[in-house]
């Protein structure tokens, strides 16, 4: 199951983290980013094989606690449509953003996903300097900014 959170607040300004700069000659490009502003709301979507599952808004800022809550509480609810067995032996994944790695978090991860989920401090690890991109990047994000 891939997931992702996307970041939107009144002013239109989403969150730009899978803007990459690439360049031969200046390693220390920045990019103007605005993370987490004030009225922003975090939209959750996944995609396991065939099925979307959210979205589900994250209101208020994201953080570690915000992140292990939704997935105690309201995951469960979104998955009562995914078959048992393909719970079962599903991976989760998600980016190494940092309210994915909280110790209550990865704690949560261990028991609910042994073995089967993907992230920084998993037991398989987000690739080092990766894009940072998954499927739903190509379609799923570009669609919701577009309505927002």
């Amino acid at each position: 199951m891939f997931t992702d959170e996307m970041q939107f607040n009144r002013a239109g300004v989403n969150n730009t983290h899978n803007s990459h700069v690439w360049g031969d000659e200046d390693p220390h490009a920045t990019v103007e980013s605005n993370f987490q502003q004030r009225f922003s709301v975090n939209v959750w979507c996944a995609v396991l094989d065939d099925q979307l599952i959210g979205p589900f808004i994250l209101e208020g800022r994201l953080t570690g606690e915000t992140y292990l809550r939704f997935l105690q509480e309201e995951l469960p609810q979104l998955l009562e449509d995914v078959p048992l067995d393909k719970r079962n032996r599903m991976y989760f994944q998600h980016d190494g953003a940092p309210p994915h790695s909280s110790r209550g978090l990865t704690n949560f991860l261990n028991y609910r996903f042994p073995g089967r989920w993907i992230g920084r401090c998993g037991p398989h690890h987000w690739p080092a300097r990766s894009p940072d991109l998954r499927p739903l990047d190509y379609c799923v994000c570009g669609w919701m900014k577009e309505l927002v």
